[in-house]
C-alpha cells in the first residue's frame, strides 16, 4: 500500500478541520437557541402565572415599548399581538 503523500494529508485534515468547526458552530447556535426559548419561556412564565402583579403589570409595559421596534417581519409581530395590545383602563365595561 503506497503511503499517503504529505499534501494528501493535509487536505484531509483540512477537511476534518473544517467538518470539526462545522459541528462547533452547529452546536454553539443550538446553544444559543436553547437559552432563547428558556428565558423566552421565563419571560411568558412571570407574565401568566407570577405572584408579583406589580412586576408583570412593569415587564408587560416594558414589552409593549421594545418588542415594535425589535419585531421586523410581520408575521414576528403577529406571534406577540396579545403582548403588544394596550392593556385595558381598569374599570372599563366595555360598553358604550
Amino acid at each position: 500500500m503506497a503511503r499517503k503523500s504529505i499534501e494528501q494529508r493535509l487536505a484531509e485534515l483540512d477537511a476534518q478541520r473544517s467538518a470539526l468547526k462545522a459541528r462547533l458552530g452547529k452546536q454553539e447556535r443550538a446553544r444559543d437557541t436553547r437559552r432563547k426559548v428558556l428565558l423566552g419561556a421565563l419571560v411568558l412564565h412571570r407574565l401568566e402565572e407570577g405572584t408579583d402583579e406589580e412586576f408583570a403589570r412593569r415587564l408587560r409595559d416594558w414589552l409593549r415599548r421594545e418588542l415594535p421596534g425589535f419585531l421586523t417581519r410581520e408575521g414576528d409581530k403577529e406571534l406577540f399581538e396579545d403582548l403588544l395590545q394596550p392593556e385595558p383602563v381598569k374599570g372599563d365595561s366595555g360598553a358604550a
